[in-house]
């Protein structure tokens, strides 16, 4: 009787068929694991983001009815931007990993354009003591920053690998990354008093270096160098040294005012207890939590949905990490391997800067936490970054299948 599989061979087992071999291994191996990777980081960076719109939508509209605009107007914008963000996203994802690299350069370039623009033009913007914005129309605005941390990882990538086989000569591993392309976008950040941008592009700058082959003894003293300049430049400022200075309880100005905004985004944050009060019944969102759509958004975060919600949020960023490690672990290039390193060290430690400055862990920076803070810059430049890494695991998925796939064609022995 024919084996209901097909039929026999000479060795009296059923014959495999290249389709079959190919369907039995489709989820095995390589091919399973750069799957599982692209789902993840095209689930979370959705659900991150429309997370972020509905936080928006409950942190911002008490401001905006008492300023006597409609309620859902900081949402809607934000969803805008998220709506927008997702489908680049998903389109960048098409393109090969060769075709996003060509704009590397330009991309820098654009980059510093616009920040010299920010810097030394009337078209630069203010906003809450630092000069990082374009106003396009009077309710519009452009935050060239956010862009210029993706243009940079995407432009340290490409030129360690263009320069792979010299990187054992320190010079070629700082020439053009930091000395002038990064340097110089990092100067106009500082120039325009943007203290907590300025400390994520030196982040990236730093995992470029590491993943480039820098020892870590020269990276230490470089991260040293790198604190020593920032801690001049921010005891030179009154506004940020009042605020290192409340951070360590010897300063809290008059009234306590400089501790306000923290104290209060703490206590926000505690709360909420287990399971906080509920969405969108947080009661320190009115008009108590300075910036609560902004900086503080997470201390609104922790009130609504309490300990359990903010648990769940850090598990999707673990997840997105994990997910991005495991994309640039299995990469056979230096480009895909610097790249998603400097994007994953941009959000990861973006998110942590946040979380420790909500705590109390860390003096008030002004970094917002990447898909939840409100800010149509921002979420835009973090779902291209995530375009770009979906880029890297389609390219990845697609090379494993065509591997099992020229696997089943082979006779086996």
């Amino acid at each position: 009787m024919a084996s209901p599989r097909g039929k026999k061979a000479k060795n009296g087992k059923p014959k495999i068929s290249p389709i079959s071999r190919l369907i039995g291994n489709i989820e095995s191996g390589s091919a399973r694991t750069a799957s599982i990777d692209y789902m993840l980081v095209f689930v979370t960076s959705i659900a991150l983001a429309v997370f972020g719109v509905l936080m928006v939508q409950s942190s911002a509209s008490v401001e905006a009815i008492a300023r006597g605009n409609d309620g859902f107007e900081v949402a809607i914008s934000q969803a805008m931007f998220a709506a927008l963000g997702i489908a680049c996203m998903i389109v960048m994802q098409f393109f090969k990993p060769e075709s996003l690299k060509r704009l590397a350069w330009p991309a820098a370039i654009i980059a510093f354009g616009l920040l010299f623009l920010v810097a030394f033009t009337p078209l630069g913007h203010e906003v809450l003591g630092n000069r990082n914005w374009i106003r396009i129309t009077a309710t519009v605005g452009l935050q060239p920053s956010e862009f210029a941390k993706l243009a940079l990882a995407v432009f340290a990538a490409f030129m360690l690998e263009k320069k792979q086989g010299m990187l054992h000569d320190y010079k070629h591993l700082f020439i053009p990354v930091v000395a002038p392309v990064g340097g110089a976008i990092l100067l106009l950040v500082l120039w325009g008093k943007d203290v907590g941008t300025a400390l994520i592009l030196i982040l990236i700058i730093a995992t470029a270096l590491f993943l480039g082959g820098l020892k870590v003894k020269w990276l230490a003293l470089t991260g040293a160098a790198g604190f020593i300049v920032l801690s001049v430049l921010v005891f030179a400022s009154s506004n940020r040294r009042a605020r290192v200075l409340a951070w360590l309880n010897i300063d809290c100005g008059p009234d306590d005012r400089i501790c306000y905004q923290s104290s209060m985004g703490l206590h926000a944050f505690a709360s909420g207890g287990w399971f906080g009060v509920g969405a969108g019944q947080s009661r320190l969102k009115w008009s108590y939590v300075p910036e609560a759509q902004n900086d503080f958004i997470f201390s609104i975060l922790g009130e609504e949905f309490g300990f359990v919600g903010v648990l769940f949020v850090l598990s999707m960023f673990a997840l997105l990490a994990l997910a991005v490690y495991r994309i640039s672990m299995r990469a056979n290039d230096l480009y895909t391997k610097v790249l998603m390193g400097c994007i994953s060290s941009w959000i990861i430690g973006q998110t942590f800067i946040n979380l420790g400055t909500v705590s109390g862990l860390l003096p008030v920076i002004g970094v917002p936490l990447p898909f939840i803070s409100s800010g149509g810059s921002a979420m835009l430049a973090v779902m291209l970054a995530m375009g770009f890494v979906l880029c890297s695991a389609r390219a990845q998925k697609v090379a494993a299948l065509a591997t099992l796939v020229e696997d089943a064609k082979k006779p086996k022995k």
